[in-house]
């Protein structure tokens, strides 16, 4: 029984490389408030957070980089060759994650919650969950996606595989077992399936929530919330707005894009006529993608996807909206002030998860527009 009253909590489990982050993705395309408590914990020994000072006092100043933050590389080097080590910065970390998650979840707007943990049977946290969900791959296909994807080492993979648990004792504790050896749409169905077992009579489809058309009744322009079933309508979107002529976007592409990101499509009576693509991790949201019909003005149209953007990411609290943009709509300067951004280096955003949030999508000629959506930050420096 969850410790949170009036929420059905989800504990999120299974083994690197697992596909867990896609499976939180998708219950959160279903309603669900998701939390990563791994990614807590680096939040939880950033430079000035509470578990910063004891980090450093354990393990010595020599895993600091030039910034003054600790390598996570360093760190992860020297705890995942030394169980002593790893236990040590676990009774470090784990209470910080758990008073995290318990201010998270207490002020939730949704009733689903979901918890994705790495070692989430390895600490008190299985316990207060409702249901728990693990996501399972054969051991070398989980090899082969880890080596290709995050471009780690067999030897760097083995030493994270022997400090976890064994995937067949998570799939015999589990509630619901995910097999996430296909595509992408293998996997939703699996998940919707299981959603459905869970909270009978409820649709998908209801429980996304519908983005209402902005404005006084009468404006041309709204804004829907994009899903899963939109994929042929936002793939034949970007081909027309930005069409390449050798690989076109298809419907699989856009499925497997809601893995990682949400859209928000703005449409002109019944047609598709732009969209942004943004993703939300570590409380920070993130906004990749802008398409815009040339038929219509950016300055009507900006504003109405990026307010909407805001709202969403803000009932998912959400401290800081980061949007990267091209030189055109970069060069709307009164626009981006109206709205309240700022165009910001990462380097300038002075807080660790933002920064580490904007450098892992800056590329060259992309411009970052920051504007803070709330003050009370989660682990905060003190």
């Amino acid at each position: 029984m969850s410790k949170w009253a009036g929420k059905h909590v989800i504990g999120l489990t299974g083994n690197i490389g697992t596909g867990k982050s896609v499976v939180r993705k998708m219950l959160e395309h279903l309603g669900a408030y998701g939390i990563d408590a791994d990614v807590l914990s680096h939040r939880a020994i950033s430079k000035g957070a509470p578990g910063y000072q004891q980090v450093v006092d354990m393990f010595g100043r020599w895993i600091l980089n030039s910034d003054g933050e600790i390598d996570r590389a360093k760190l992860g080097q020297l705890v995942f060759s030394n169980p002593d080590a790893l236990i040590i910065l676990e009774t470090i970390v784990h209470p910080l994650i758990n008073q995290a998650l318990d201010m998270l979840v207490r002020r939730s707007t949704q009733q689903v919650i979901v918890i994705e943990a790495v070692k989430l049977f390895e600490t008190p946290l299985h316990e207060w969950c409702d249901s728990i969900w693990v996501t399972y791959l054969p051991q070398e296909t989980q090899i082969t996606r880890l080596m290709k994807k995050r471009g780690m080492s067999l030897e760097e993979i083995q030493k994270r595989l022997e400090s976890q648990s064994e995937q067949e004792q998570k799939v015999k504790d589990a509630n619901f077992v995910i097999y996430n050896d296909g595509e992408y749409e293998e996997t939703w169905k699996q998940v919707v399936a299981a959603w459905n077992a869970m909270f009978p009579g409820v649709e998908p489809e209801q429980a996304e929530s519908v983005i209402e058309d902005f404005g006084e009744p009468g404006e041309e322009l709204r804004s829907v919330r994009g899903k899963p079933s939109n994929a042929q309508d936002i793939a034949e979107l970007i081909n027309n707005i930005a069409p390449n002529a050798e690989q076109p976007v298809t419907k699989s592409d856009v499925l497997e894009a809601f893995g990682e990101k949400a859209f928000i499509l703005l449409k002109k009576g019944k047609a598709p006529v732009g969209l942004i693509g943004w993703q939300i991790e570590n409380l920070v949201a993130r906004t990749t993608d802008i398409l815009i019909d040339s038929s219509i003005y950016v300055d009507e149209a900006l504003p109405k996807l990026l307010t909407e953007m805001e709202k969403s990411s803000i009932d998912l609290q959400c401290e800081v909206s980061l949007v990267f943009v091209n030189d055109e709509i970069a060069s709307y300067a009164s626009l981006w002030d109206l709205m309240g951004y700022k165009q910001k280096t990462p380097k300038q955003l002075g807080v660790a998860a933002w920064q580490e949030a904007a450098q892992e999508h800056m590329e060259t000629g992309l411009i970052l527009y920051f504007k803070q959506l709330r003050q009370d930050r989660v682990l905060r420096p003190i």
